[in-house]
């Protein structure tokens, strides 16, 4: 086993629970929240501040000018102008594709397919679900005990996806959600979270196979 799996989700998809049990399934390190605490200690930002900045984007031409030197290895002072969120950006940049030089694993969302794209051995992936899956699934999370109505719940999804678009968007040269901006896009609606994992698993095995001089 030599892939890394990106996986991006709508909220509500299943999208991380699917990503643990790809995990599990090959023994390899899986990377969502436990992120931010890598990034805490490498970086020295505190990780409540990781916290309020995850996945949250600021428009800034500093951060554009800041990339493209940064992209070419050179130093530019605009990197100290920068918003938190985006300097925050670049210290999980870094972490990302420290973590995956060091093995396999699996990435959820944080717009990690953009941090490894010139990686060979990545496979992205995107999760998403109807609205009837979703509002099942939010309707018993003990995160949410006060959202039973459906029409909370979809807004709350709604809201989540709309952060995460607008992340994803603004950092990307893709767009999220987008089934040409990933190798799959998946509706764990249709199988649910196991049965969705089980399928995702052939599909690495098939890459890996493929990537390996096999004719599958």
């Amino acid at each position: 086993m030599n892939t890394i799996i990106t996986i991006g989700r709508q909220y509500g998809s299943g999208g991380r629970f699917v990503g643990k049990l790809i995990a599990e399934h090959y023994g390899i390190k899986f990377w969502d929240n436990e992120l931010l605490d890598r990034v805490a200690a490498e970086s020295g930002y505190a990780r409540e501040i990781l916290e309020k900045q995850d996945e949250k984007p600021t428009n800034s031409f500093l951060f554009s000018l800041a990339m493209d030197s940064y992209s070419f290895g050179y130093y530019t002072p605009g990197l100290l102008e920068m918003p938190l969120s985006q300097k925050i950006f670049l210290a999980q940049y870094n972490v990302i594709r420290d973590i995956a030089k060091e093995g396999p694993a699996v990435f959820v969302g944080r717009c990690t397919d953009v941090a490894l794209e010139d990686f060979p051995n990545v496979l992205n992936i995107f999760i998403h679900a109807s609205d009837d899956f979703k509002y099942q699934r939010i309707s018993t999370l003990d995160a949410y005990p006060d959202i039973k109505n459906r029409d909370k719940a979809l807004e709350l999804c709604m809201k989540k996806d709309k952060q995460r678009q607008s992340y994803y968007n603004y950092y990307s040269s893709k767009k999220w959600g987008r089934a040409d901006s990933y190798h799959l896009t998946v509706d764990t609606s249709v199988l649910g979270i196991e049965g969705t994992a089980s399928m995702l698993i052939a599909a690495i095995d098939a890459f890996e196979a493929v990537r390996d001089g096999g004719t599958e």
